[in-house]
């Protein structure tokens, strides 16, 4: 009741870094939600607590929506989680790095470029799933019309 939303995504600009998109715990998970589109960002961090997932399937599928948004954005993302899966992500979506689900420690890697040229989803975001739907949905109508 006594929550209320804060800003959209702002770049974070730090000293001895490139601008960074900061993203906390399940942030993210959703796509066209992750940066700032003013201040594109050079990479994503993303800070969570997997713990209350335990061993289950959780930590991997939160790990896993954080890859996508990698690819979608075209940027690499670094995420640290206290009990989950840790680890670096290239802009294509390849893991560099991981501490495993229950481990702790350190990885010192190279942060890899941001992709140069924005990807489809970053250009255009939702509108490429708009248009494949109503691509989809015309063909449908011309085979239903076709086979009566």
């Amino acid at each position: 009741m006594d929550l209320s939303p804060g800003p959209r995504s702002r770049t974070m600009k730090m000293s001895g870094f490139p601008p960074a998109g900061a993203l906390i715990c399940y942030e993210v998970i959703f796509p066209g939600r992750v940066i700032d589109p003013a201040s594109r960002p050079q990479w994503l961090l993303n800070v969570t607590n997997d713990a209350w997932f335990g061993t289950s399937s959780g930590p991997y599928q939160h790990f896993t929506s954080a890859r996508l948004r990698a690819v979608e954005e075209g940027l690499p993302l670094v995420r640290s989680a206290n009990t989950g899966i840790s680890g670096l992500i290239d802009p294509y979506g390849r893991v560099v790095e991981t501490i495993a689900l229950g481990h702790s420690g350190v990885r010192d890697v190279p942060l890899p470029a941001a992709l140069v040229v924005l990807t489809p989803y970053a250009r255009f975001g939702d509108l490429v799933l708009v248009l494949q739907l109503m691509v989809a949905g015309l063909v449908a109508a011309l085979l239903r019309f076709l086979v009566l």
